[in-house]
């Protein structure tokens, strides 16, 4: 989510150096940030929670930097193409959903170790976070079975030795603790470097060390039935070639590992929209990685508001949601691949409600063309973000939850 980041952009810039002036989606505050609250031109710094304030695109006013901020890991998409499309509301935006595929994955992603980004390593509880037990458990009662582990590269592969050097035993272990227990639970933990395809600051472009990481990474978890591989998150500002060559790395560095039977997740750049899979080029070239154990799902995200950020509360209109998954649907079916919603979120109100459930519907009456949908997002330092769901009160709990996610258990 471009919010997904919200704590989760933040991954998006990753970057040990501070500089004068904070990158789209960089953190710009928060208790014990010292670095620059100046955002680049474009943005403007706005609280998420009291250890994050980030860059988020807008003009700056005098209140961005106390207001409370809804940032997404989908970032702002620059085409709209096919956004204003019209299309049937499916059942779902009022009543009962028909004719339907059930998702085989459903759940919630867990973001708060990839936040901070800017402080490589950090400090736990003070720069990021681990998921709760607690929450993980709140949600397998009520039915959903598949949990997205957001952490950060840099973190588990200091710069200092880069992806081909070793792991930081800490953070592995934090990482593997709550996998492990996620999946001990019966449900399905998603491993997620949620790093925008950057590291260090760059854009990574070796994909021999890419792979090498993946099998170094992979190898910790080959055993573990119940655990997806996620590539990484939501690539963007980079060529679809790059994207592509950099996903077919990952998938031969995990099947290298000897995790040959696990769900890959893979990704397109410009934030894997859904609504741009088209206009963006992945559809050219995405479909084609190949899998030697052939278990691959395209992974796309996909936010409601208007420029599909993550950003708002307000969603574009009731169907909105039918409208934006309507054109990668197609595409999926066409090309005979598994695709999988990683990110979606939107405000509690009616208009967005309806949205979420006509996005949600049309997929499952997309003929099992989607297998997956995560909620954006669960975790422990949300705060009073619009679209946290984190337990036991988070705001996207009262009405989001049992109206717009419960419906297609």
């Amino acid at each position: 989510m471009k919010f997904s980041l919200s704590v989760a952009a933040v991954v998006a810039m990753a970057s040990s150096v501070v500089h004068a002036q904070v990158a789209g989606w960089g953190q710009c505050g928060g208790n014990g940030y010292s670095g620059s609250s100046v955002c680049v031109s474009g943005y403007n710094c706005q609280k998420i929670n009291d250890w994050y304030s980030q860059c988020v695109p807008g003009a700056a006013s005098s209140t961005s930097s106390s207001t409370t901020s809804t940032t997404s890991t989908s970032k702002p998409v620059t085409s709209t193409t096919s956004t204003t499309t019209s299309a049937p509301a499916p059942t779902g935006t009022s009543g009962t959903c028909t004719g339907v595929t059930k998702f085989k994955y459903y759940g919630v992603n867990q973001a708060g170790a990839e936040f901070g980004n800017d402080v490589v390593p950090g400090l736990l509880g003070k720069h990021y976070t681990w998921p709760e037990k607690s929450s993980i458990d709140w949600f397998v009662q009520r039915g959903f079975n598949t949990f997205r582990i957001g952490f950060l590269m840099e973190r588990l592969s200091p710069p200092a030795t880069g992806l081909t050097g070793g792991f930081d035993s800490t953070y592995l272990n934090s990482l593997k603790e709550i996998v492990n227990y996620t999946t001990s639970k019966g449900a399905y933990a998603v491993v997620n470097p949620h790093n925008f395809m950057r590291y260090n600051g760059a854009v990574i472009s070796d994909t021999a060390a890419f792979k090498t990481w993946w099998t170094k990474l992979a190898a910790e978890f080959k055993d573990n039935q119940r655990v997806i591989f996620d590539v990484n998150n939501e690539p963007h500002t980079m060529s679809v070639d790059l994207t592509f060559d950099l996903q077919q790395a990952g998938v031969d560095g995990i099947r290298a590992a000897g995790a040959t039977s696990q769900l890959i997740l893979i990704s397109g750049t410009a934030w894997t929209g859904a609504w741009t899979w088209v206009s963006s080029g992945n559809s050219a070239r995405i479909g084609d990685v190949k899998d030697p154990s052939n278990n691959l799902a395209v992974q796309m995200h996909q936010y409601l508001d208007t420029d599909g950020s993550g950003t708002s509360p307000t969603c574009v209109s009731p169907t909105i949601g039918a409208e934006r998954v309507r054109e990668a649907t197609a595409w999926c079916k066409a090309k005979g691949v598994k695709c999988f919603l990683g990110e979606i979120g939107a405000g509690s109100n009616d208009q967005c409600i309806a949205a979420v459930k006509s996005a949600l519907c049309a997929m499952q009456q997309g003929g099992g063309a989607w297998i997956g949908a995560l909620w954006w997002a669960a975790g422990p330092w949300w705060g009073d973000y619009y679209q946290s769901i984190e337990p036991p009160s988070g705001p996207a709990i009262q009405r989001i939850l049992p109206e717009a996610l419960m419906p297609f258990m």
